[in-house]
């Protein structure tokens, strides 16, 4: 199968930003980025820009469209996320196939989680976000279950060349168990509203400056429980995290109600996500940079790690969930 961003040459990308009305001054420097491809690109006379080229096919451009919308409207609300810029009256480009987006260019430094101002900080703004997440859902970006997150990763996987034969039987046995105890974890936390989601918030994704926190990356924005975006935040053992959600929630219900029954959720969606994120690598594998970047994930070590994983995540969902200290 052909590599999907093949034809992204330098020239290729300096021409597209330029086909949008803008004048490369020939700096181009890839930024990291797996799902996509996002480069800073130099502009003629001003700050340069980040080009973000979607992955052909994985969005349709109305749900891209509603991510730009998103962006914008925090950003009004003067909520620190990076909206895309509107060249020409449109804020998504198309080129030889593939759709295209410029941003500001947006420094930072990754926040430092093990400390409950920035984490206080941090809940401000996720709470901010959440209140205007929560005004309409997604029409066009899919919302976060078990079906798409659980039960499709796995049905791929086992489709897949990437499981060793002497493996597979007990890696299925325990990712069924991690899904009805995932079921069980959605059970007793019952209805929660469905809200527009960041639905990545890892350190990774939040930029951190003297004069607080920005967001970046909602590619992955999606309709979701709230508590989808405050869980990432959370590390340790249950008392740590109980602080840390102290922390906060300390800044998040300054903005946005907290439910309780949420917490129901923490371990489920870090199950979730660890099966989700295993479908990802191998759905990517025809990609050039997935092989060079995971050269372990068709190892028998990986996969016994991921049985170890997903038996400790049964453990902790069959446990109580995680309390609020105050």
């Amino acid at each position: 199968m052909t590599a999907p961003f093949g034809p992204l040459t330098p020239d290729f990308v300096l021409s597209a930003v330029e086909a949008t009305g803008l004048f490369c001054d020939g700096r181009l420097l890839t930024l990291n980025s797996y799902e996509n491809r996002v480069y800073q690109v130099g502009i003629e006379d001003t700050a340069p820009v980040v080009a973000k080229f979607y992955r052909p096919a994985r969005w349709s451009d109305e749900a891209i469209l509603e991510e730009h919308a998103f962006l914008a409207e925090l950003a009004e609300a003067e909520i620190p996320a990076v909206p895309a810029l509107e060249i020409g009256g449109r804020t998504l480009h198309h080129t030889d196939g593939f759709r295209l987006a410029l941003f500001p260019r947006r420094g930072g430094r990754a926040p430092e989680l093990d400390d409950p101002e920035v984490l206080t900080w941090l809940g401000r703004f996720l709470g901010r976000i959440h209140a205007i997440g929560a005004r309409q859902p997604f029409t066009h970006r899919p919302t976060l279950d078990i079906r798409s997150f659980g039960e499709e990763p796995r049905d791929a996987l086992l489709a897949s060349p990437f499981l060793p034969p002497e493996l597979r039987d007990t890696w299925l046995s325990v990712v069924d168990q991690a899904l009805a105890s995932v079921r069980r974890c959605f059970e007793r936390a019952g209805e929660l509203p469905q809200i527009r989601l960041h639905g990545d918030v890892h350190s990774g994704n939040v930029l951190w400056t003297d004069t607080g926190p920005h967001f970046v990356d909602f590619d992955d924005a999606r309709n979701g429980p709230a508590i989808q975006d405050l869980w990432m935040l959370l590390s340790g053992d249950a008392p740590a995290m109980a602080r840390q959600l102290d922390a906060v929630l300390e800044g998040y219900e300054q903005f946005a109600d907290f439910e309780p029954r949420s917490l129901n959720l923490v371990e489920a969606l870090r199950t979730l996500r660890l099966i989700h994120y295993a479908g990802w690598i191998a759905k990517r594998w025809d990609d050039p940079a997935f092989p060079a970047a995971f050269s372990w994930f068709d190892t028998p070590r990986y996969w016994q790690d991921q049985i170890l994983a997903l038996r400790e995540q049964v453990a902790l969902m069959d446990e109580s969930p995680l309390l609020r200290q105050f």
